[in-house]
């Protein structure tokens, strides 16, 4: 081929590149610099050229405008995104809706070009050879819908790989689509991580330039022999029977063998409520080190957003977003939830470890009526809001999930000055077996119960401590670092344990991540203690 390419640039000198159909462009000069430079100069010429016709065609490109762009488009993606990866299976899924995204699948030619298949074997390695099209109409229910569609594109990519497959042919992969377009609505791509389904998305949207380039030269003559149903509007994909042989190239098996095996967490999604720097961030660090993608929710968002920008720094830009929450809101919920959406696609884990404690007044000891109510809003109904939300999501989703709530050994253990907290705790256990009958056998809901852990933790401020202290008669110097401090009351709930050690945060962090993990998928309704040993916790 070089030999070739030499003799026809010599033979024809005023030629500056030659073209070869389904190879690519070839330029040459002096150094390698200079054919790198003649290489650019070619392609931007080209580019010119197809985008000045690309701009003519205006409002006509790919046959104009047959839907209109939906005004809750976003609200409508959203309650698309769960329906399609739970159809898609096991994925996480991304939203594509810029204006060339719309442009495209919005057309009256969208659907023809889509089923005719990209152009670039770079574009179907992620993409498969098409895209599954999404009509959707007002008079059928969503899942009806995406159900009887999924069902079509399976049995016809069954069709394609059974048309083209050789005797050597690697076994038939998932039938699902990777790339889902919705009139009205955007282009949804999904793949095992978030990099991966963006960059589908990213793919296709260059199979989309293609095609806009294609059918902007319509009045060029198309190469004969080409039969006439693979041409739409001068748009040529490649032939099914090439398309396969790359898609399901050996060496593309192979080296698909040879990655590494997926982390536990993989193509997950979890919510973990609470951004504190002990047990919220201990276990948003878990499930990420096993390959979540995370969403950190709190009241306070400074605070999910630190938390974010830590796990970001250790595991990748897009492995967590933060969001803000008030639990005892239904519709901050919802609103939290909607960001795991867009971002994730869905949600498979719920950790709820937002809590609070409201000491009694120290004179007289009592907890005023609405600290009572504060406390049960949060420790309580706080945690039940999140978990019926997340259930039915699951559930709507069609997957199976995971639901760890934040007991305490307090909610066994009866002593004085934390009646409302205890007895909220208390009740959260059985809370936690009522959700695990509810929800089940789609969810699995469980609780850990750890004994006090001071280290990190926001309900342990300075004074508390130094109250904590003062209680158990414990001697401390006002001067002491609050460090000092915790370390002093953790070393005396230590002394009370059997196993006579702290609890700390990423104690409790691997019990929820066992919970969540299939590593204890047949347990549901249960409360762990995580208290290294208290006998008064003991289940009677």
């Amino acid at each position: 081929l070089g030999l070739w390419l030499q003799k026809a640039a010599e033979d024809t000198p005023v030629i500056d590149a030659i073209i070869l159909g389904s190879h690519g462009i070839f330029t040459w000069g002096n150094t390698s610099r200079d054919s790198y430079l003649s290489t650019i100069k070619v392609i931007d010429g080209i580019g010119k050229y197809v985008l000045d016709r690309i701009d003519d065609k205006g409002a006509n490109l790919f046959g104009g405008t047959k839907v209109r762009q939906q005004p809750d488009s976003r609200a409508k993606a959203i309650e698309l995104l769960p329906l399609l990866r739970g159809a898609v299976g096991n994925v996480i899924g991304h939203l594509s809706d810029s204006d060339s995204v719309q442009t495209f699948v919005n057309s009256a030619r969208a659907e023809s070009l889509a089923w005719q298949g990209t152009s670039c074997p770079d574009h179907f390695v992620r993409t498969k050879v098409r895209p599954l099209y999404l009509a959707l109409k007002e008079t059928s229910p969503l899942q009806n819908q995406i159900d009887v569609a999924m069902a079509k594109y399976r049995t016809e990519y069954e069709h394609y790989y059974n048309e083209n497959r050789l005797p050597d042919s690697p076994a038939l992969r998932n039938a699902n689509p990777t790339v889902v377009l919705v009139p009205g609505v955007g282009m949804f791509s999904f793949g095992k991580n978030k990099s991966e389904a963006r960059i589908t998305g990213e793919f296709y949207i260059n199979a989309i330039n293609v095609m806009a380039g294609a059918t902007s030269l319509g009045d060029l003559p198309i190469q004969d022999g080409i039969p006439a149903d693979r041409i739409v509007d001068n748009y040529v994909a490649l032939p099914p029977r090439e398309a396969f042989n790359i898609e399901y190239w050996l060496l593309e098996e192979a080296k698909l063998k040879r990655m590494p095996a997926e982390k536990e967490l993989s193509r997950k999604v979890a919510l973990v409520i609470g951004a504190s720097p002990g047990i919220g961030f201990a276990t948003a660090d878990r499930l990420c080190r096993e390959g979540g993608h995370l969403v950190v929710a709190d009241i306070n968002l400074l605070s999910a957003q630190d938390i974010v920008a830590k796990l970001q720094a250790k595991y990748g830009n897009e492995i967590a977003v933060a969001a803000e929450v008030d639990c005892t809101s239904r519709e901050s919920v919802q609103a939290m939830l909607e960001v795991a959406i867009a971002n994730f696609g869905g949600v498979d884990i719920l950790i709820q470890t937002a809590a609070i404690f409201i000491p009694p007044d120290p004179e007289t000891g009592r907890t005023t009526d609405a600290q009572w109510k504060r406390t049960y809003d949060v420790n309580l109904f706080g945690s039940y809001v999140c978990a019926d939300e997340v259930g039915r999501l699951i559930r709507k989703q069609g997957t199976d999930g995971a639901i760890v709530l934040m007991s305490s050994a307090n909610g066994v253990v009866a002593k004085k000055g934390s009646l409302a907290y205890d007895t909220a705790k208390a009740a959260l256990n059985h809370l936690i077996r009522e959700l695990s009958v509810e929800y089940a056998p789609q969810v699995r809901v469980n609780g850990v119960a750890p004994a006090s852990v001071v280290e990190g933790s926001i309900q342990f401020p300075r004074d508390r401590v130094m109250s904590s202290l003062t209680k158990y008669a414990i001697a401390f110097d006002e001067s002491e670092s609050t460090e000092s401090l915790r370390d002093k009351l953790s070393g005396f709930y230590a002394s009370r344990t059997m196993l006579k050690r702290k609890v700390g945060p990423t104690d409790v962090a691997e019990a929820a991540f066992l919970l969540v993990s299939k590593r204890l998928g047949a347990t549901t309704g249960q409360v762990i203690p995580v208290d290294a040993g208290l006998t008064e916790a003991f289940l009677r």
